[in-house]
């Protein structure tokens, strides 16, 4: 049975001079598939008229280098499940890089509004091996912010 995971991040600060950086990276464990399904992503500083922009961010599947994001433990959604058998990353300032890289999805976001979404069954995005998966900001931001992060990640059998 497949099991859920949350990779959470509180207070992350996004400094101007960051430029792209990888904002989760998943790396599926030996012969366990896992899909990305849903995501919230909030700027948690203090917004002013002047400071607010829109994000620029893709999902992406197929780099095989991982970045130098911190290595953080997803918790399980359900109490009592086995641990996560996938590695995830977070705030990874050198990205994922080499491998054949596919944009499975281009969004953007307003800092004052934040992003969250959960994708239908069925709808969300798989990956398997050494093909990571990762979200990503594509640019840098023109203020400096703090932003909180929690991503769901369904472990398949």
């Amino acid at each position: 049975m497949p099991s859920v995971f949350t990779v959470e991040v509180e207070n992350q600060t996004i400094a101007t001079a960051d430029g792209d950086v990888d904002l989760l990276e998943l790396d599926a464990g030996t012969d366990k598939p896992i899909e990305l399904i849903g995501m919230g992503i909030y700027v948690t500083s203090e917004v002013q008229e002047a400071q607010e922009e829109w994000v620029r961010c893709r999902v992406i599947r197929g780099h095989t280098t991982t970045g130098n994001g911190t290595t953080t433990t997803p918790q399980p959604c359900t109490l009592g499940d086995s641990a996560a058998g996938f590695t995830a990353k977070v705030y990874g300032a050198t990205i994922a890089s080499a491998g054949t890289p596919t944009n499975l999805k281009s969004f953007g976001f307003n800092v004052r509004a934040g992003y969250e979404i959960f994708y239908p069954e069925e709808c969300g995005f798989i990956t398997t091996g050494a093909s990571l998966l990762v979200v990503r900001m594509m640019a840098a931001l023109a203020d400096v912010a703090s932003v909180n992060m929690t991503f769901w990640v369904r472990e398949l059998p």
